[in-house]
């Protein structure tokens, strides 16, 4: 199976619909009996593929809102070639590879379980760390936008006491949104998308008489911001790994993970290119216009006051969607690593809702303290500590397919060890390069949290021997050798 390569993609995707389907995959390993999801979550609602799909899009997207400056870096040629063909070389070997993990291990400490599984609990915890600090810099980026897709019709938002004020606010009405379960948040996600999306169906039906394919292939290589472009894809297109700290809540994860991660790559690439189709191709070229925000012109010029009311709103909205959907990955996930013992027993608790109401709180907590970073210090702080945390999912991926080649795999990529190699080589690659381009600024801070990261985990073992903190291993999850148990 060494000729297996990223050229088979699309048969590997369409079998993502069925875990089952395809001689390869089952030949490759040998059943030993798929583990149950977490056993603590058994006692509450499960999310169904649908929700699961939306809950997926808002994690990696929420639509087309934050893809204009593609445009203004690079052109319109190169902002639809990106949308179009970066997904193969990013999102799709991060959800195959968030498909085959996630099923394999189908609790809530997704990606910290991974690692600990191929590297060892220290390396989970890193992981853990990392990747909680980036999804609540990332989390913070929200109700900002919220209000400033509102602050038009209502300038007192646009600084000072009242703004600082709504922040909190909007906030502390998410966080509850996020307390009172998954499967409210999963089907306001679904309303949320379909709102968020609609404007621009109908943006696409209006544009047909205006539209000018000419405009779509223009390029100057002289005048691209290689920096600019390619953070704005890579934010756009991240995060596919995140649903895997919410396995445990979804209903038969092993097949139902797998295609709503196939829908939402759909969805996804959907709710980028053909925004950037129309809105491109509709009006007139001026790159400089093509800042956030810009869709919000281009649904006057094509529709009038009423369209842009409407992108406006799914804007505002998309942005709780996002909100919604990350803060629920974060929470979930320190839940499941209190659950392995990595954080203190607190964590693990549970509302009668079926949240983790310290998981929730902790996060929330960061959000706000972080809410006064700037829209380019989030997106470049965040990019740098997400791309750690890939790095070492890469190497658990391909370590446990080197060393438990017969481990039960209820979706399992149809390549072999070489290809799995292989296929992790493109998106190390962007990894590389977006590291690189970071500013100096960037690179210092987010090294201090890594160290942070380093010092904590011995001080949190520490604290448990000397018994000032509770940390317990849920006796019914799977065996990972441990030292935590």
């Amino acid at each position: 199976m060494k000729q297996r390569s990223l050229l088979s993609s699309k048969r590997t995707l369409a079998e993502m619909v069925d875990p089952s389907s395809g001689e390869a995959a089952a030949a490759d390993y040998v059943e030993l009996g798929e583990r149950p999801s977490s056993p603590k979550s058994e006692k509450y609602q499960k999310v169904s593929v649908i929700p699961l799909v939306f809950l997926i899009f808002y994690e990696v997207s929420g639509g087309p809102f934050g893809v204009e400056d593609s445009v203004k870096a690079a052109g319109p040629l190169l902002a639809l070639l990106g949308f179009l063909l970066v997904p193969f070389v990013w999102s799709v070997p991060e959800a195959l590879i968030t498909a085959e993990l996630g099923t394999m291990f189908p609790e809530n400490g997704g990606y910290v379980v991974w690692v600990s599984s191929a590297l060892g609990p220290y390396w989970g915890f890193q992981q853990g760390w990392m990747k909680w600090l980036s999804g609540v810099i990332d989390n913070a980026l929200y109700p900002v936008l919220f209000l400033d897709y509102l602050k038009s019709a209502i300038p007192a938002l646009e600084n000072g006491l009242p703004r600082t004020v709504a922040v909190l606010v909007l906030t502390v009405v998410l966080t509850y949104m996020s307390y009172r379960g998954l499967t409210i948040v999963g089907w306001v996600a679904i309303f949320l998308g379909v709102f968020s999306l609609l404007p621009f169906i109908f943006m696409g039906f209006i544009a047909i008489p205006r539209l000018n394919p000419a405009t779509w292939f223009i390029m100057d290589l002289d005048k691209i911001d290689w920096t600019l472009y390619l953070n704005t894809l890579f934010w756009n297109l991240n995060y596919w790994d995140s649903i895997s700290t919410l396995t445990g809540e979804v209903e038969n994860p092993s097949k139902t993970l797998p295609k709503g991660l196939f829908y939402a790559l759909l969805l996804v690439v959907f709710g980028y290119f053909f925004p950037l189709l129309v809105g491109t191709g509709a009006v007139p070229l001026n790159r400089e216009l093509w800042t956030d925000g810009y869709f919000s012109n281009i649904a006057k010029m094509l529709g009038g006051v009423w369209l842009l009311t409407w992108v406006q709103a799914a804007a505002a909205l998309s942005n709780m969607g996002m909100f919604l959907a990350e803060m629920s990955s974060d929470s979930f996930q320190l839940e499941g690593m209190a659950s392995r013992g990595m954080l203190p027993e607190l964590f693990a608790k549970r509302s009668r809702y079926g949240t983790p109401l310290v998981g929730i709180l902790f996060s929330a907590s960061g959000v706000i303290l972080l809410s006064w970073l700037s829209f380019q210090e989030i997106i470049a702080a965040e990019n740098f500590l997400y791309c750690f945390g890939m790095i070492m999912e890469f190497i658990a991926f391909v370590k446990l397919r080197i060393d438990r080649p017969a481990e039960s795999r209820p979706y399992k990529i149809p390549v072999g060890t070489a290809g799995a190699i292989l296929m992790c080589i493109p998106p190390t690659l962007l990894i590389l390069v977006v590291l690189a381009i970071a500013s100096f600024k960037v690179m210092v801070v987010s090294m201090v949290a890594v160290m942070i990261g380093l010092a904590l985990e011995p001080c949190l073992r520490y604290s448990e021997r000397k018994r000032w903190l509770k940390f317990t291993m849920n006796p019914d999850l799977y065996d990972l050798c441990s030292p935590y148990q």
